[in-house]
């Protein structure tokens, strides 16, 4: 069984019709982590929980019961969004031993409508990175070619949906980190609006910037998802009452007349040319499903990179400040004083790159340096979200690239922090802004790995881009499978 060949709807068919039982999709999933163990993308794996919840749909199915919208589905969550009783690590040795005591609100409605979760997965430590090379648990391999890495910071729930190891998985995405990911592994990643999705539940990286979403095969499964885990949630004061609309239901509809904006700012210099040209193909095929193409401007572009990187490592480094030892996680030996335990616990539990946006926010936010630096940002996000405002004005949703090439080799960027940085040069504008995002695969390099398109649309237009990728995808066709880790047993 390939988990890859059923969408949500057909895996919830097949199983109320009783030609599939839910035990024996969830083992395949088992099975399949157990075989790929090597791409490091799972870290907790939930085998007997999942098949005990298992169990209960079969039990259901078998009694004619109306099955829940998500039965059947398996599902991966990464590891900075907690689960009660189930560890998790936000991929960081500070946390190497924290079980939490609640479930997140996004998990808890997947589980409500039938999703079983199957494992948690690999990411960089607080979800900062481009690459899953930050894990203290190690790096997470792509398995369209295993010497690369498959993106980050939600690389291993990125891996898991790729390699047929779930059916789908939740990711978070502060700068890019769900769609970067699923652009490197050929699969389809959605950053919705910030506020759509209640963030209760996940550790807390860019309060400001910080969002779950999904990855799957399909846009069509994508959608499902965020039909699920979509609405506002007590519990998260920034989560939106904007009501939620059939995401599902409004997919088959047609794009004529949408007006597609392209902008010269992520066509320029830096833009690997076989990315640019699989890119511009699949903008094209826009015209096929009777959709205009027209040219538009971001200008404030190629500030992002570094506004970002001020916003970000600042709300970081006040995040952070409660992993000191003290509440819980990891402790080091107690030394002369109450301040030395506080700098052995962080300099022993925080990896290279977290002490490196740890100081830089603090940095950032210290007196004589807030206005200059800080304020400053702010000032100038402001700015690119007037960009996407006027630009929406002119068009329905703007095509871009995901990142400026295909996957790189593991550690060629990681002692290069600035070159990695820019590798969300093309998708940290999308959080400064707030607007919702989605990737989709759009075709192959010459070295035969995945090319992502990115598209993104107004706040809580979650829908019209759904529907556009959805259409797209159908057009486009791409059905390859990663070669690098053999076939499904």
């Amino acid at each position: 069984m390939d988990l890859r060949e059923f969408s949500i709807k057909s895996l919830r068919e097949e199983l109320a019709a009783g030609r599939l039982k839910a035990s024996d999709v969830c083992r395949t999933a088992l099975e399949r982590m157990q075989q790929l163990a090597d791409l490091n993308a799972v870290l907790t794996v939930m085998s007997d929980s999942a098949l005990a919840r298992a169990d209960e749909l079969d039990l259901a199915a078998q009694r004619g019961d109306s099955l829940p919208p998500l039965a059947g589905t398996m599902l991966a969550v990464k590891d900075v969004i907690v689960i009660e009783g189930t560890r998790a690590t936000g991929g960081s040795r500070i946390l190497y031993n924290y079980i939490p005591p609640y479930t997140a609100t996004a998990v808890k409605k997947l589980e409500a409508a039938g999703a079983i979760v199957v494992g948690k997965t690999n990411c960089d430590e607080f979800a900062m990175g481009s690459s899953t090379e930050n894990s203290a648990y190690g790096t997470v391999k792509n398995p369209w070619d295993t010497a690369r890495v498959p993106g980050g910071s939600s690389g291993g729930s990125a891996v898991v949906v790729s390699a047929g190891m779930t059916t789908a998985s939740l990711g978070s995405d502060t700068g890019g980190s769900i769609r970067q990911p699923a652009g490197f592994c050929g699969v389809v990643g959605l950053k919705p609006t910030y506020g759509r999705v209640s963030r209760y539940g996940l550790m807390s990286y860019g309060s400001s910037l910080d969002h779950i979403g999904p990855f799957a095969n399909r846009v069509e499964d994508a959608a499902e998802i965020l039909k699920a885990i979509a609405g506002h949630d007590p519990c998260d004061s920034t989560s939106s009452r904007v009501p939620v609309p059939d995401y599902v239901a409004l997919l088959q509809e047609e794009l004529r007349g949408l007006k597609v904006g392209v902008p010269r700012e992520y066509f320029g210099e830096g833009l690997d040319p076989e990315v640019k040209t699989r890119v511009e193909a699949a903008i094209n095929k826009f015209e096929e499903l009777g959709a205009g193409i027209i040219d538009i401007s971001l200008p404030h572009t190629e500030y992002a990179v570094p506004v970002y990187y001020l916003i970000a490592t600042a709300e970081a480094s006040s995040n952070l400040a409660r992993y000191d030892g003290v509440r819980y996680g990891f402790r080091a030996e107690t030394g002369s004083s109450l301040r030395e335990m506080y700098c052995r616990t962080r300099d022993e539990g925080f990896g290279a790159e977290v002490k490196r946006r740890i100081m830089l926010g603090t940095y950032a936010l210290s007196a004589g340096y807030y206005d200059q630096y800080y304020g400053k940002a702010q000032k100038v996000r402001s700015l690119i979200d007037k960009d996407f405002r006027e630009a929406f004005s002119l068009c329905d949703i703007i095509a871009t690239p995901v990142a400026p090439t295909t996957a790189f080799e593991i550690g060629e960027l990681i002692d290069d922090p600035l070159k990695m940085y820019l590798q969300d040069i093309y998708t940290v504008t999308v959080n400064l802004a707030g607007v919702p995002a989605i990737v989709l695969p759009c075709g192959a390099s010459t070295a035969g790995l995945p090319i992502g398109i990115q598209l993104i649309g107004p706040h809580f237009e979650e829908a019209r881009l759904l529907t556009a990728a959805h259409n797209l995808e159908r057009v486009i066709g791409f059905n390859q499978r990663p070669s690098a880790i053999g076939k499904v047993s």
